[in-house]
């Protein structure tokens, strides 16, 4: 026997090409239009849509680590200390100008102008420019 000679049992037939990805038939299991029909369909996920309704802040924004000094006004201070008073952090705690941020004492700035007729002494603060001069600072 030869391979001119060999006969197939059953007869070719080629089948009909429709639909494309299975045999299926025309719509090949995926129904009739729509997102899930069409070759290429991803459905976006809710966490998605969740995003695209936030508000979005634009533009670069820099929020600095470094902690600023808490400002407080020379004028509070002149109504709740008497002359000769030394001011610290400690003293404007215990006088409530200033409060503990996080456990912590906080840097102090004192701010503000004007002229004073008393005197204080200023120790581990920083003062402003117009109250280290105007004022009758040590």
């Amino acid at each position: 026997m030869q391979l001119h000679q060999l006969s197939s049992k059953t007869k070719f037939k080629k089948g009909r090409r429709i639909g494309r990805g299975g045999k299926r038939g025309t719509y090949s299991g995926r129904g009739i239009k729509g997102q899930k029909a069409r070759a290429g369909h991803k459905i976006r996920p809710a966490e998605r849509d969740l995003l695209k309704k936030i508000p979005k802040l634009r533009g670069y924004k820099f929020k600095s680590f470094r902690s600023k000094p808490v400002a407080v006004n020379f004028r509070n201070i002149e109504r709740k200390f008497k002359s000769g008073d030394i001011i610290s952090p400690e003293s404007l705690l215990k006088a409530g100008l200033v409060s503990k941020i996080k456990g912590r004492m906080p840097k102090v700035k004192i701010i503000g102008a004007g002229e004073s007729e008393k005197k204080f002494t200023f120790k581990d603060v920083e003062l402003s420019k117009l109250v280290s001069e105007r004022s009758g600072v040590k």
